[in-house]
């Protein structure tokens, strides 16, 4: 009989250590999540020195034709523009354009490999560094 209860006392604490082992393991699993998430949205985020909405919505369409995207969808209330590109491989970017503050714009891409989510920098560096550069010129075209 204690031998039975010495037992179950052992095997409830090994029951609860590895509980808790797992509860650890789910949190830092969580936090390394959340940190290359914070990352993913770096890079997919810009913010623009503008209140124009509309006319950042046309310097999106007209880059990512530039880039040889086909515009699928453009919703200038939503604020809302998605491509495709094609070449061996079904690309699709979706970007938003929304203010964040007075006299910004934050635009934010989201490219799709396929089904799959795009993690990786390079396109969306593509993607702002032709924007950037778009968004320089319209400015200055209208001075």
């Amino acid at each position: 009989m204690k031998m039975s209860r010495c037992l179950a006392l052992l095997l409830g604490a090994v029951m609860l250590v590895s509980m808790f082992g797992c509860q650890a393991a789910s949190r830092n699993q969580i936090m390394a999540a959340s940190a290359s998430q914070v990352e993913l949205r770096n890079y997919q985020s810009r913010r623009f020195e503008t209140e124009n909405k509309e006319k950042t919505l046309r310097t999106v369409i007209s880059t990512l034709q530039d880039l040889g995207f086909i515009i699928d969808k453009a919703d200038m209330v939503l604020g809302s523009v998605s491509g495709t590109k094609l070449g061996g491989y079904s690309l699709r970017m979706t970007v938003t354009v929304r203010p964040k503050a007075q006299n910004q714009m934050l635009v934010r891409a989201n490219a799709q490999y396929n089904i799959t989510a795009v993690e990786d920098p390079e396109p969306y560096q593509q993607f702002f560094a032709s924007l950037e550069k778009s968004m320089f010129l319209t400015a200055h075209m209208d001075e």
